[in-house]
């Protein structure tokens, strides 16, 4: 950072840290723990599509990439478009498959980071649950290399933010928590949060 930085108050953007990611697991069992949360076995990537044939040979690799294990009864990866436009690639696996769901999250950042489309990659989501049924996100935020939890109420497009507060604090020893509370989104119609 320069001088000139330090004196307007700018800082440097952080730089993302896909390896992050594998933090989860760990995360998975303080959750369950604590709050009875349990991971459902579905993760998800969004990322602002481009238009052209670069773009569209890259998720062509990441879907292939993903659904390689569907030949030995593994689960294809779903594609779809939200209301804003952003695109999602949802992938399932058993909830005891967390570590390999993980994986399949990471690989999809990596393989588009690695091919130059780093800038449109937006957030990862893993989803959990607890036995009264609430639905709980770790969503972590490609461009800050960070988490933050959203818990949604159910069936409503309103967030149960004191939850939300009380997990990130359980977790700031299992993952890098959103230190800024006017970065946690709400990302509505994300693909396996309401499944």
């Amino acid at each position: 950072m320069g001088f000139l930085d330090a004196l307007f108050g700018r800082s440097k953007p952080v730089k993302p840290d896909l390896d992050q990611l594998f933090g989860i697991p760990s995360a998975a069992l303080t959750l369950q723990a604590a709050t009875g949360f349990l991971p459902t076995g579905l993760g998800s990537v969004c990322f602002a599509a481009v238009e052209g044939g670069a773009f569209a040979e890259v998720q062509k690799q990441v879907r292939a990439l993903l659904d390689a294990d569907t030949e030995r009864g593994g689960t294809p990866v779903e594609a779809s478009r939200d209301d804003y436009g952003y695109s999602w690639l949802l992938a399932r696996h058993t909830p005891e498959e967390l570590p390999d769901l993980v994986n399949d999250l990471h690989a999809v950042n990596s393989e588009l980071e690695a091919n130059g489309f780093g800038p449109q990659l937006l957030c990862s989501i893993v989803a959990f649950r607890d036995p009264e049924g609430r639905s709980l996100g770790l969503v972590y935020l490609y461009k800050r290399g960070t988490f933050y939890p959203l818990c949604k109420l159910p069936g409503q497009e309103k967030r149960n933010n004191p939850l939300e507060i009380e997990i990130s604090n359980l977790l700031r020893n299992d993952l890098r928590i959103e230190p800024d509370l006017s970065r946690w989104f709400p990302v509505w119609g994300a693909p396996g949060l309401d499944d």
